[in-house]
């Protein structure tokens, strides 16, 4: 499993985490904002600039922010 930034997989689990309370309130404004500010910052973050982001890498990504909500568990 990859060793990712802090930053990033920080900002991947706030996407996640916006994204399910998007889902249970949908046409919130400011949930779908924040949404667009942290898909940005995780699809521009510096490490995808050293490594060419690749399915696999993205799929660990998105398991980073699963993970650390408590979903699965």
């Amino acid at each position: 499993m990859r060793s990712f930034p802090a930053d990033l997989a920080r900002a991947q689990q706030e996407w996640s985490a916006t994204y399910r309370e998007l889902a249970e309130r949908p046409g919130r404004t400011e949930l779908r904002r924040r949404l667009y500010r942290l898909s940005a910052e995780v699809f521009f973050h510096a490490y995808w600039r050293e490594r060419r982001p690749t399915p696999a890498a993205w799929w660990e990504l998105r398991g980073v922010g699963r993970r650390s909500d408590g979903a699965g568990s």
